[in-house]
């Protein structure tokens, strides 16, 4: 069997009790408290359709008298930084197989993906001695990595990952790929998605005698394949794939094959390039591709397990095919808009969908702005689609990390101020039109309205490129619980008063089917519908800090266990 190398370039919590008496990290200097949602005991049940009246009129807007002075005394204001407001997406994947410089191609093509996950990155190869050597770390992948880390990691095959986590705690033990030795050699996995029937796969395994060493949904992949008598090898990957359910995207190392494996519904993407040497590219999405000078072949189709070895590379079928169910917020936010995402392109579907808005929900205005920098191509389709000229009117700062401190004479909508500056020049005495890609809990939406109003624009109008938001996502993708998101709780009416914008329109559901024709039935809506194509069997429940709340600051450790429950 082959041994097993890791390096680690921080240090491991993975013998840390849960509790906050740590000694090795620092303390939050400004703590913020997770206000519990009311009534947490009667949730309403995740399987349930959200009710008729918080779904209708997804395509019309209304008009609101001024906002009130302050909107930020209210039931739905827990959080205070705006990338709570939008749904993460949970990590990309890569693999490559057979360039002699794998590990820095992997290397390249994680900053690739790096918006995809921010919390943490992780490179495996295969030596030339056949032993899979790896390197976690916290952070993004170039505080991971630098020239001498990868000087360790040498081989011709390679699997890497970046890492927002949506099942485990943010710490070190749950960063990927993981590794492992069994009975058959040794396995590293990479993992994009979410299983949804993961407590239950690992009650089984712990009835079982299984040990398991972190909280993360994959490590139970390995686990059934460790336990599977199927052979040869790519058998016991469909063998354990039979008994999942939910999202998984996955890529495996052995010490002579690369395997990818998509799931039969499709909801994470998964592509298949190749470079001019001939070595095999596998991504999350395409632009990891053109940055190592891939050719972008193709999709990994849903249920297929794709094998490469020094053979070449062969498909296999996972299972009988379902209609596909592809995550249309890989459209509307979470992809690069110069990747190419099942089959389509993102820029374009983004600029589709702001000719829509235009179209559908008009106004008089005179300046079209975006919130930067997942609303700019919608915006552009919007000013194209009415004839108003775009300009800047929010900067964005990108230098920005997790924590800030903020001064002791608390400023107003902190955050937000933080990261988005008005420009008074292309706002002031204008009527204002203000494109972003979706509202989860409405926060920063009323703040940013109030932001822009304070740099003197005349009116302020919210259009919103996706239909509202009424239910929680199972797939890999971290929202809030169903309970939280402000579409599922308010009308648009209703939504429009409390951010405080002249009028408020979200993009039509029905058109958005429309526009993607014949493939609309091979997209998951869950998020917009409640009706969910993989029934969830575990309750998704925000309990404060950790991984599933990003405040912007550090979470207390009391807290970092938060998670699924029964």
């Amino acid at each position: 069997m082959a041994a097993t190398t890791s390096f680690s370039s921080s240090l491991s919590l993975i013998t840390k009790p849960n509790n906050s008496s740590y000694t090795n990290q620092p303390l939050p200097l400004f703590p913020k408290p997770f206000l519990k949602p009311p009534h947490l005991s009667l949730l309403p049940s995740p399987l349930s359709s959200p009710p008729p009246s918080l779904i209708h009129g997804v395509s019309s807007y209304f008009s609101s008298p001024s906002p009130s002075e302050d909107n930020s005394h209210t039931p739905f204001d827990y959080h205070n930084d705006e990338d709570d407001e939008k749904p993460r997406e949970e990590c990309g994947v890569v693999g490559i197989y057979g360039d002699p410089e794998a590990s820095r191609l992997c290397y390249l093509a994680l900053h690739a993906l790096q918006h995809r996950g921010q919390e943490g990155a992780g490179i495996v190869t295969v030596s030339p001695e056949k032993v899979l050597q790896t390197i976690t770390g916290v952070g993004l992948v170039s505080e991971v990595f630098n020239e001498s880390k990868l000087d360790q990691l040498p081989g011709e095959f390679a699997i890497g990952h970046v890492r927002y986590s949506t099942a485990g705690a943010s710490m070190l033990k749950n960063v990927q790929p993981f590794v492992a030795g069994y009975r058959f050699g040794s396995i590293g996995v990479a993992h994009n998605g979410n299983l949804v029937n993961y407590k239950t796969l690992r009650a089984m395994l712990e009835e079982n005698g299984s040990i398991f060493n972190t909280s993360s949904d994959t490590e139970v992949v390995l686990h059934l394949i460790a336990i599977s008598k199927a052979r040869p090898f790519f058998m016991r990957i469909i063998d354990a794939c039979e008994k999942l359910q939910g999202a998984y995207s996955m890529v495996f190392v052995t010490e002579d094959k690369l395997v990818a494996v998509r799931d039969p519904y499709g909801f994470r993407p998964l592509v298949m390039g190749r470079r001019s040497n001939g070595a095999v590219v596998f991504a999350s999405e395409t632009c990891a591709l053109d940055l190592i000078e891939a050719t972008y072949e193709r999709e990994v189709y849903p249920g297929e397990v794709l094998v490469v070895d020094k053979d070449g590379v062969k498909s296999q079928c996972l299972m009988p095919k379902f209609e596909p169910k592809q995550c249309i917020f890989e459209h509307i936010y979470f992809s690069l808009p110069n990747s190419i995402v099942f089959g389509r392109s993102v820029y374009e579907s983004r600029h589709v969908f702001g000719e829509i808005l235009a179209t559908e929900s008009p106004v008089e205005c005179d300046v079209v702005i975006a919130v930067p920098d997942s609303g700019v191509v919608a915006a552009l389709g919007y000013a194209a689609k009415s004839g108003v000229p775009f300009q800047q009117g929010l900067i964005r700062s990108h230098y920005v990390g997790r924590t800030f401190i903020e001064p002791s004479q608390k400023i107003r909508d902190f955050g937000v101020k933080l990261k988005l500056s008005p420009v008074r020049g292309v706002l002031e005495g204008k009527r204002v039109v203000v494109v972003d890609d979706s509202i989860v809990r409405g926060t920063t939406s009323s703040k940013i309205v109030r932001l822009l109003r304070e740099a003197g624009a005349k009116e302020v109008h919210m259009r919103i490129a996706s239909p509202p938001i009424v239910a929680s996502c199972y797939y890999g993708v971290d929202t809030p619980s169903s309970e939280e998101l402000i579409s599922n709780r308010l009308s648009v009416e209703e939504i429009n008063e409390f951010i405080g914008s002249d009028s408020l329109a979200f993009l039509s559901f029905d058109t958005l089917k429309k526009h993607l024709g014949k493939d609309s039935k091979s997209f998951c809506y869950a998020c917009f519908t409640g009706d969910y194509p993989v029934k969830p069997t575990e309750v998704k429940v925000k309990r404060g800090g950790g991984d599933f709340i990003d405040d912007g600051l550090v979470g207390s450790f009391e807290n970092i266990e938060a998670g699924w429950v029964r």
